[in-house]
């Protein structure tokens, strides 16, 4: 066995492998970039190195740096995680020529399944079913159509070297086809370097499953059940889990003998996942495989009882697989939230800065250790204070969840969202929230489309209604209320001017352009020692018993004796007094004041904000890519105007409305921070 191994990776991924190595009793190696300095797997790891600047092509991305460092601390293998070079088959065996273990398959298994045309032939081969096209690289935009026609639409076009949703179209008609065609052609070009595109049926009310498969160097080969990622955004997956809801045992079983088929026949060692995609009649068809260890790996982890880090460790350093099929276990339900660096009501767009508060909810399961069941666990490369850089992917952490059933994993879930606090930046964390509630995600009755037809015209505030928001009020009033008793309690009070706690409150909902809600709330009983009040919102009561601290944003307790976690937080930049009450992803922004002062507030004038309709502002720091507009143009509404790369993604920003453009203030190459002017119109 191994004592020494390098993590050529970052992130959550960084600090899960390091989990598994450390309970092995192996050193790590951690490597880093600039931007990464103060990261978390740098502090957790027992050496690190520092490879290069904050760009990825200048740092995780360079072999020969990696390859140093390994040489430099004794590390006898690497260990790749996920993206970065993990896929790279010159990677693997360059190690392998340097006498140092690559912790994943042999080259020439990655290279048999990275290209996408030679990878469906090959399954072809090995008896795996694939969807209906033509595998071969499609010279012309004429050709591409005439072979759409030949196979039926709907088609799907493409790229072979794609990858995360790029270089891929779907065609409904010989017009979509040729646009699409050429599209995908030039993407993939600018992306991989590589321009080949090929056409397939495209499966209508497709699901996204995948097979876990594990192999070793004996020539051993299980299948470790399913995962279900069908819940994804623009092809990148928001949730997943373990089992499926959907397929059937025979399914199940069908799926995984020609997932280990297809491993066989590439002579498969380690971890790897073949995708497949699952039509509504439970017919299946191969996707691709992932020659590496899968982001949503954990909920594997969870039914199956099996590190998989461990397994692919020990795999590398020549041991043969300690479990047969047989032994596969399939216990309860799973599932994972990736928890992005992204403003869900802004249209996701990338979110960087500092992390002013990073909590977790309680941790029952841990990195690398499988002995816990049924509880949560949390997989993440931030803490608290840390910066979450602009340069990487937005995935900041994965939360996970197993249940003895689904039903009970999605309460876990929801439960453990609303514990989950994160300050500084936004998170997609309402958006998790919405989904979970949804009733189509909990029946099961959802496929690849269900983002993009349930959220059609993006994600709102009020697609996360509360069911009960009363309670959100009631709780503004309880820690209102123990905050009085408190201050009351204070001593050396001038007499005559010390605080009066009183039992009647109006609780003002603050909404948007000042139409805001009044409730009257009466407290009927308060003892702030036992942490206990009876609250009534209209013809409700709440009886609230909590002991968290006033200056806890994370808030846990029960009402009405059921148990809730809720996060409430005193101030916002525009009001010192607003309490922020958010539970179950719905959040409001409330006043809590006397009934008389309610009604003096009502006289207020409402301010409105000041007009910026005429300025293109950066909705993110990022670095400014092209400004595809000139001082004098007319611009007309939906016509892009500015292009900016933050987290790995180009975000483009397009006009609101018809315009002439007054003059560009900001120029390409420049690095933009929030709210930067970037265009003004006249």
């Amino acid at each position: 066995m191994f004592t020494k191994i390098l993590i050529a990776n970052r992130g959550e991924i960084a600090c899960r492998v390091i989990a598994t190595a450390h309970k092995m009793g192996i050193q790590t190696v951690a490597v880093y970039s600039e931007a990464d300095k103060e990261a978390r797997h740098v502090q957790l790891a027992d050496e690190a190195v520092l490879i290069g600047p904050a760009a990825s092509r200048e740092s995780y991305l360079v072999a020969d740096k990696i390859i140093a460092a390994a040489k430099a601390t004794g590390a006898q293998a690497i260990h790749p995680g996920y993206g970065f070079l993990s896929e790279n088959a010159e990677f693997s065996k360059r190690c392998e020529d340097e006498g140092i273990a690559f912790i994943g398959p042999r080259h020439f298994s990655i290279a048999a399944m990275g290209d996408k045309i030679e990878s469906k032939k090959l399954a072809g081969s090995a008896g795996v079913n694939c969807i209906p096209g033509v595998n071969d690289a499609i010279e012309t935009p004429e050709k591409a159509v005439q072979i759409a026609q030949g196979i039926g639409y709907p088609v799907m076009i493409k790229a072979s070297a794609g990858g995360g949703g790029k270089g891929l179209r779907v065609a409904f008609n010989d017009k979509e086809a040729l646009e699409g065609f050429t599209s995908c052609r030039n993407e993939a070009r600018n992306s991989f370097g590589d321009d080949r595109v090929f056409i397939e049926k495209f499966v209508e009310e497709p699901r996204h499953i995948e097979i876990q498969v594990l192999g070793d160097s004996h020539g051993n080969v299980v299948y470790l059940n399913e995962r279900e990622c069908s819940i994804q955004r623009r092809h990148q997956k928001v949730i997943e889990e373990a089992p499926s809801p959907f397929i059937s045992e025979a399914t199940r079983q069908a799926m995984g003998e020609q997932a280990v088929q297809l491993a066989k026949a590439v002579k498969y060692q380690s971890a790897g996942t073949v995708e497949f995609v699952v039509g509504k009649d439970q017919s299946f068809y191969f996707l691709e495989m992932n020659t590496r260890l899968q982001v949503e790996h954990p909920v594997t982890e969870a039914i199956t009882g099996l590190d998989l880090v461990e397994l692919m460790i020990r795999v590398a350093a020549g041991e043969k697989l300690p479990i047969t099929q047989a032994d596969v276990k399939r216990n309860g339900w799973a599932i994972e939230c990736r928890i992005n660096a992204e403003d869900p009501f802004r249209n996701f767009l990338p979110s960087t800065g500092r992390l002013v508060r990073f909590q977790t909810p309680a941790q029952t399961m841990f990195q690398g250790n499988t002995d816990h069941l049924f509880g949560v666990r949390v997989d993440t490369g931030v803490q608290d204070g840390g910066e979450i850089p602009m340069f990487y992917d937005s995935m900041i952490a994965k939360l996970i969840v197993h249940g003895k059933d689904r039903n009970e994993a999605i309460a876990k879930m929801r439960e453990a969202l609303n514990g989950f606090v994160i300050r500084g930046i936004s998170s997609n964390i309402p958006f998790q929230a919405a989904l979970l509630a949804h009733p189509k995600f909990v029946s099961g009755d959802f496929n690849t489309g269900f983002i993009a037809e349930q959220y059609a015209h993006g994600f709102r505030a009020e697609d996360v209604p509360h069911d009960d928001p009363d309670f959100l009020v009631a709780l503004a009033a309880f820690v209102r209320r123990k905050s009085r008793e408190r201050a009351a309690n204070l001593s050396g009070q001038l007499p005559g001017y010390d605080v009066k706690i009183g039992q009647d409150y109006t609780v003002v909902v603050l909404g948007a352009q000042g139409h805001n809600s009044h409730k009257p709330v009466h407290v009927d009983e308060f003892r702030g020692q036992s942490g206990l009040a009876n609250i009534q919102v209209g013809d409700k009561t709440y009886a609230i018993e909590s002991h968290s601290r006033l200056n806890d944003v994370r808030i846990s307790g029960t009402v009405n004796g059921q148990p809730f976690t809720a996060q409430v937080e005193r101030g916002t930049v525009k009001n010192p007094l607003v309490l922020q009450v958010q539970h179950n992803g719905t959040r409001i922004d409330a006043l809590v004041m006397s009934p008389r002062m309610a009604e003096l507030h009502q006289l207020m004038p409402y301010k409105a904000p000041p007009d910026l309709s005429r300025f293109v502002l950066s909705p993110m720091p990022g670095l400014l890519v092209d400004v595809p507009v000139k001082p004098g143009q007319k611009v007309q509404a939906g016509e892009r105007v500015a292009v900016i790369e933050a987290m790995k993604m180009e975000n483009v920003l397009f006009a609101t409305q018809d315009g002439v453009v007054k003059s560009v203030v900001a120029s390409k190459g420049e690095s933009l921070t929030v709210d930067q002017m970037i265009v003004e119109f006249e």
